[in-house]
């Protein structure tokens, strides 16, 4: 079987399984609709710790060895770990999982970070480097906006374009074998700039990378939208939804009817108060361990284009008046045989 798929994407010669996932988020994300779904929810977004960035890392770890309980593996199991975090150096990353002692790939995908994680665990198993690995990302609303808005403190007022920033982790084992779900296929994106410079406005910074995605991925498979039970966007809420409908549909493709976005699905935007909706690495992380491989597992899906989105920005480059460019990263997942 040929391998390379189009300019952008890989088919997989034998699929590799998700053995096992795990989600752990914080107390709004608990209270929200898929509150019932995630392994484990902290009534304190501290996560007993004393700074939101050590919370992030104990979000991590416990993540990670939810996982792992969960596929019978310990950590000397795993071959590699491809995980990353928003933060500065990955150190949400870097402090949580040091003490695991697994070698070690840190990521930055932004937002997109699970997804470049799912990725590159699945080439690496597929090829046969790893019997095992995690792939594994984070955010939290606290840390996120410390780093690149402004502390919780100064309560400044959201515009209705802003997401929420999820405070959570999600983890996953992948093997060659039998699991939850398979990864048949991947689509990497290229770093696409729009010129949008609202950082408050993530959606319409990363609608843009997660269209041309998309379409290439239909392009690269030669599948349309009706290929998919469902596309599934990672952070672009409702404001980036409706540019993402628009851009796909001008290269003729109608996704309207079998499109979401985990960060619609996380929270309930009007009693919640979450704006746009929910964002951040660990958004899509968690809502596709929660929600959405439980579908695959029991048959209700067969075949879901995962596409979690980020945008490229740091604290210089938006202080240095630059746009915030945005990229994307497609799983194909499918139920197991």
């Amino acid at each position: 079987m040929t391998q390379q798929m189009g300019s952008q994407s890989l088919q997989f010669a034998e699929a590799p399984f998700i053995l096992s996932s795990a989600s752990v988020v914080g107390k709004k994300e608990g209270e929200g609709p898929l509150g019932e779904s995630f392994d484990m929810v902290c009534d304190s977004d501290k996560f007993g710790e004393d700074s939101w960035e050590a919370s992030e890392s104990s979000m991590q770890k416990e993540a990670a060895a939810l996982a792992m309980g969960k596929a019978s593996v310990k950590p000397q199991d795993i071959r590699y770990v491809f995980a990353g975090d928003l933060l500065g150096q990955t150190i949400a990353t870097s402090f949580g999982l040091m003490d695991y002692e697994i070698p070690l790939f840190g990521l930055y995908g932004a937002c997109s970070t699970c997804g470049e994680a799912l990725s590159l665990g699945a080439m690496c198993v597929a090829a046969g480097y790893a019997d095992r690995v995690l792939a594994l990302t984070s955010s939290h609303f606290a840390s996120a906006e410390k780093q690149f808005r402004f502390p919780v403190e100064y309560a400044n007022q959201r515009p209705l374009s802003a997401t929420w920033t999820v405070t959570g982790s999600g983890a996953f084992v992948l093997a060659k074998g039998q699991g939850q779900a398979k990864i048949t296929g991947i689509t990497t994106g290229v770093i696409t700039d729009y010129g949008v410079r609202d950082s408050m406005n993530m959606g319409a910074a990363m609608a843009p990378a997660a269209a041309k995605l998309i379409v290439q991925n239909f392009e690269d498979f030669g599948r349309g939208p009706q290929d998919y039970d469902l596309i599934i966007t990672g952070d672009l809420g409702y404001v980036g939804q409706e540019i993402l409908w628009k851009l796909v549909g001008d290269e003729g493709y109608d996704i309207s009817k079998n499109h979401t976005d985990c960060g619609i699905e996380i929270f309930d935007a009007q009693r919640q108060g979450t704006q746009s909706g929910g964002s951040g690495c660990g958004c899509s992380a968690v809502t596709l361990s929660a929600y959405f491989l439980p579908k695959l597992a029991s048959g209700n899906l067969k075949r879901i284009l995962f596409v979690p989105t980020g945008a490229m920005l740091s604290q210089v480059s938006f202080n240095e008046g630059q746009n915030v460019p945005g990229t994307a990263h497609g799983v194909v997942i499918e139920a197991a045989d």
